[in-house]
Order: C-alpha cells, then structure tokens, then sequence
C-alpha cells in the first residue's frame, strides 16, 4: 500500500501524530509500505520506517493549492509507477482519478454538525470533501464509534464502508514524565515551582477555550495562591480567546506557551495539577489519550467521542464556563481524587496502541483490496 503523507504540517499536531505513528506502526508490523511526503520529512520517515519504501514529492506540495493539484495529477501516476494496490489518503481528500482501491481518514463530522466551530471556507472544504470520499473511496477509516455514527446520521455514510480503528499512544513521547523532564519544561515556561493547569490543542472555537478561561478565573476566585493556566497549542482563528484573556484578573496568571516541542509534551502534560480540556466535541480526542499515558489527571466533556476515550477514568463537565468552574474547583479541592483519576488513567491509556490501530488500518487496506477487485470503485 502507499500512504500519502505529504498533507501533515511542519508542526506535528494531532494529524501529523496520527500519520507518524501509523507509518511507523505499520512498518513494524511487517507491511508491504511505500510513503510518500513533502521533502522536509524525508529523513524522518526514514527512520520512522526502515524497512519501507520512502518517496518525496518532487513538486511544491507545501500549500494546500499546491498540494491538491499534486494530488489530482500527479499522485495518481505515482501510484501506478510504485505497483500498489492500495492509496491510504490520511486527510479527507483524494484524487478523484484512481485506478487504485482507496481509503480515506475521515477524522470527524463537526463540519456537518458545527459549521460555525471553523472558518466558513473550512467547513465548506471539508464538507466537500467528506461527501466525495464517501462517495468515491472503496472504503473509509474513522477513529472512534462516534464518528461513524455521526456521518451515518449527517452525510448518509453507509457504515458498511466504515472501519473504526481508534487511534493508540506514543508510548515514548508520552509517558510518566521523570523529575528532569517535569524541570526542563518549568523552566522553559517560567513557572518556578509554581503549580499549573495544563491545556493542549490548537487555539479554535471547537476547543472551547474562551469558556476554560472564564471557568478557571472563577475557580481560582478567593484562593490565596492560585495555580496559572497554560496554554499550549498553535493559535488558531478563535477572537474569543482574546476577550477571554482580557478579562481574566491581574491576579491570576494565564501562559500562551504556543508549539511547544514534541519532547516536551510529557513533562508538559505529567507535570501538571490537571490537563483541562472541554472540547466541544472530537473525532477521537488525541490529546486527551496522550495526557492520560502522561499520567496526568484529565478534566473533558461527555461531547461525541471523548467518553470513548476516557472511560471512567476521567472527570467530566459540562461545556459552559459554570461547569468548567464547577469541575476545577471540585478537583483543584480534592488532591486525592485528582491522584486516584490520575493513575487510573495512565492504566486505561495502555488499553490503546499504534500496534492495534495499524491492524485494524490493514484490516481495511484488505477489505478495500477485495472490494476494488470486485467493482466497487
């Protein structure tokens, strides 16, 4: 099979992780596995996969225009010249002339149900795209049962052609952080010895940080040494967070952290009094996993895909700034609940892996493989 990775970003965020980890997966795992990327990652999927054929793309994918007109005229050609069989497309889109089998990721439905959580070109794009995968792919990966629900319901998706193959964990990027790792990342903050609540992810309407932020100014509300929040993450198009920020008091102290490094993220997540995360709703909910293989105490919401993810070993509010208040007051006042949640989380994050998910990914890559054969697409 050929994996086109030439969609994942310079910054590894949650589709770059998923496509890395996969590769990788998959490689160990013994499959017959081409990749073809943007140049800058060459040698990085080298490494991720020794054992499989790494190709960069020649032309200029680095824009999105760039990269679907690559997509559509030359990627195709690219999949006759390498013999495979199968086109793994791990982001919504697909050429449209494949003479190929195909499956597609399609990671969420939030731009059918909650258009106006992503900029209205976003939400149209995606929209498209979703359709004409369902539409033209043989069959169709989605990350958790939710998901697939949610297409059925809003696109029409018939589940036949629907794989769910959950997403696993970076066991070595995303572990119980040592007392080096957990100083490392202080420092690189400026927290001191100061304690904090964390948050990972992209700064957009879908993760509901503009409520966070207001919830966590009325937690921190008559303490006398409130924790700071962090922000971690690539800013997104959320205005909201602005306002949000501005009127936070002087008292309590909010971090924009921005990108912070891959090697950081454990010590990031694993240091912290709690990952506060609540979302709106998520195809699969990454960060969430990845916070609780950290060991970290996890506060999200029961939106879509997320009680999936976190069981019962997470604590649960509601999406508006009162619930958020609610849930951090409650755990920031209750130290061994937050240890209790903390070490039944890193158990449950063992319960998903990159090996399982790649079987289930070759699962479908078969399926679609008999599938062409027999005409569908």
């Amino acid at each position: 099979m050929l994996i086109d990775a030439t969609a994942v970003p310079a910054d590894r965020g949650g589709v770059g992780r998923y496509v890395d980890s996969l590769v990788a997966a998959l490689d160990a795992d013994g499959a017959r596995l081409s990749v073809v990327c943007q140049t800058r990652d060459l040698e990085l999927y080298s490494e991720l996969a020794p054992n499989s054929r790494i190709v960069p793309a020649r032309e200029s994918v680095a824009t999105r225009t760039g990269r679907l007109a690559w997509e559509q005229t030359t990627l195709p050609g690219l999949v006759r010249g390498l013999g495979a069989d199968v086109l793994h497309s791990p982001h919504y889109t697909l050429p449209l002339a494949n003479r190929a089998a195909s499956v597609v990721t399609l990671h969420d439905a939030t731009f059918f149900t909650d258009p106006v959580l992503h900029s209205s070109v976003k939400a149209r794009f995606f929209r498209f795209w979703t359709r004409a995968s369902l539409s033209r792919a043989t069959l169709c990966v989605v990350p958790s049962r939710a998901t697939a629900t949610e297409l059925n319901r809003v696109a029409g998706a018939d589940r036949r052609v629907l794989q769910i193959a959950q997403h696993g964990v970076d066991t070595d990027r995303f572990h119980v952080p040592s007392p080096e790792e957990i100083t490392q990342v202080r420092a690189s903050l400026d927290l001191g010895d100061q304690p904090y609540v964390a948050f990972l992810g992209a700064l957009e309407p879908r993760k509901n940080v503009p409520a966070l932020l207001r919830g966590f100014a009325r937690a921190c509300q008559g303490r006398a040494q409130p924790p700071t929040l962090v922000l971690a993450g690539q800013p997104g198009w959320d205005t909201q967070v602005e306002h949000a920020l501005d009127a936070v008091p002087h008292r309590i102290r909010v971090i924009r952290a921005g990108y912070l490094p891959l090697d950081q993220l454990a010590g990031f997540l694993g240091g912290s009094l709690l990952v506060a995360y609540p979302s709106l709703g998520e195809g699969f909910g990454l960060p969430v996993l990845e916070a609780m293989a950290c060991g970290a105490c996890v506060l999200t919401t029961r939106r879509l895909s997320l009680p999936e993810v976190g069981g019962d070993s997470v604590a649960y509010c509601g999406v508006g700034a009162g619930d958020v208040a609610a849930a951090l007051t409650e755990l920031l006042d209750d130290p061994a609940r937050r240890s209790a949640l903390a070490a039944s989380a890193q158990l449950r994050a063992k319960e998903f892996s990159w090996a399982v998910s790649a079987s289930r990914h070759r699962e479908a890559y078969d399926r679609a493989a008999v599938l062409h054969r027999r005409g569908r697409h």
